[in-house]
């Protein structure tokens, strides 16, 4: 792993504060939470795929970007940055951290940026149209979470939409099948193109942390 990924590994105290460094200007200010569940902080991943959008490889001026899981909104954030229209997306609990986030960042962004509460699984009706950006970091963990958010997926994806995945390939426990599952689940409807790691960003890069590259299938005919 990238010396600069390990420090999020570690991620710390209560209303600790991780910086992300960006190309263009100031680093991201972004706090995390000691309490709670695996949105609290900045996973390796989120610093991968953040660091990945600085790269130009999507270009993000002006185009709508939703965020899934989007836990401390590290992603999403620095896709605002970058000139995207974004939506932060999580459940209830975690709105608060977003909405921090987003205040601590704002004079960072030359885009928008806003949360709203998602629930995978449930209507979606207020995030259409489909967004040009779907971003997910380290959101596969959960096998029961699994068919609620290919539903969301499904329900969010226009046919130019692009989705990217990052995750970080675990290998403890039920990791594998779990992303496995995953992955054969998503071939229903998707294709799937993986995205070299020297695309990546090339510090903020590492041999198992993946980035996927989405589309919805095309209609045959």
């Amino acid at each position: 792993v990238a010396a600069n990924v390990q420090p999020a590994a570690m991620a710390a105290a209560g209303g600790f504060v991780r910086e992300l460094e960006r190309r263009g200007g100031p680093a991201l200010r972004l706090e995390q939470r000691e309490a709670g569940d695996v949105g609290c902080v900045v996973w390796d991943a989120a610093l991968v795929l953040a660091k990945f959008l600085e790269t130009g490889a999507c270009p993000l001026a002006r185009r709508a970007v939703l965020e899934l899981g989007a836990g401390t909104g590290a992603v999403g954030i620095m896709a605002a940055t970058l000139g995207a229209n974004v939506t932060v997306t999580d459940l209830e609990e975690l709105q608060e951290l977003l909405l921090v986030n987003i205040e601590n960042n704002k004079h960072l962004v030359t885009g928008s940026v806003r949360a709203k509460v998602l629930k995978w699984g449930e209507d979606v009706t207020e995030f259409q149209p489909p967004p040009d950006y779907i971003l997910m970091a380290d959101c596969i963990y959960y096998e029961e979470s699994l068919e609620p958010l290919l539903k969301t997926l499904k329900d969010l994806t226009g046919p130019d939409t692009c989705v990217l995945c990052c995750y970080e390939q675990r290998t403890m426990g039920k990791n594998p099948e779990i992303e496995r599952r995953y992955f054969e689940l998503l071939q229903a409807d998707f294709e799937l193109e993986k995205i070299p790691l020297e695309k990546h960003d090339e510090e903020y890069r590492s041999a198992d942390i993946h980035i996927v590259n989405i589309h919805r299938k095309r209609a045959v005919g």
